[in-house]
């Protein structure tokens, strides 16, 4: 399977929305799926990219939170949704709590090491809280991190390598802490944005998030 994943690879913009194993995901109710996003830091603190890629699966309807606005306390998913969970037994109550989780890998062109890397990991709960989640009792959230900056050979023959790293962590680390909360909050947006209602086995339905009514109660 990872072979042909890798063999299907290509170069330009991430496909997004219910697309791979986004496919069946929900996210605050609606239909969740794939989503990306990135920040480039001003030169002044090393130019640095970091980028995420989310698979949204979480999240309670009443909850959903987007550009500050409580969305999820003025639109709420067609009630038709339950009708997905009629064979399994799963309740309009089961619904009501976080039992899904969500998929974050992050990428930056920054040296950093595995403990840098750990600290920009675990900003990425604030991309969560900003669009509404509290990680709720059941939710199986992970995040991970990597570099590009240094390649690291898998059967290396040196003892000793040398290789770039982050000196001066304060002039740069709040800068990757503001960029990976806001390239994870993005990411989940794009994920609800670019997802389409999905009708699945036995009908089951997952409506799309009805963007216009969102951006209407956002202008308001």
């Amino acid at each position: 399977m990872s072979s042909k994943a890798i063999d299907s690879a290509s170069a330009g913009p991430v496909v997004e929305g219910a697309v791979g194993a986004g496919t069946g995901t929900i996210c605050f109710g609606w239909k969740g799926g794939v989503g990306t996003a990135s920040r480039v830091l001003p030169m002044e603190s090393g130019g640095f990219t970091v980028g995420a890629l989310v698979q949204s699966n979480f999240g309670r309807p009443r909850d959903l939170v987007i550009a500050g606005v409580p969305i999820g306390k003025s639109l709420q998913p067609s009630n038709s949704l339950d009708a997905r969970h009629k064979h399994s037994g799963m309740t309009s109550e089961r619904l009501r709590d976080d039992k899904g989780s969500i998929m974050i890998v992050l990428a930056t062109d920054a040296p950093l090491d595995a403990r840098q890397l750990q600290r920009l990991c675990a900003r990425a709960s604030a991309g969560l809280a900003r669009m509404g989640s509290h990680h709720g009792h059941g939710s199986g959230d992970f995040v991970i991190g990597f570099s590009t900056a240094n390649r690291i050979d898998h059967d290396s023959v040196e003892l000793v390598a040398t290789r770039a790293m982050l000196i001066d962590e304060a002039e740069v680390i709040d800068g990757l802490f503001c960029a990976v909360v806001e390239s994870v909050e993005e990411a989940i947006l794009n994920s609800l944005f670019r997802a389409e209602t999905t009708v699945g086995r036995d009908d089951h339905v997952a409506h799309a998030l009805p963007v216009d009514e969102v951006l209407k109660l956002i202008q308001r």
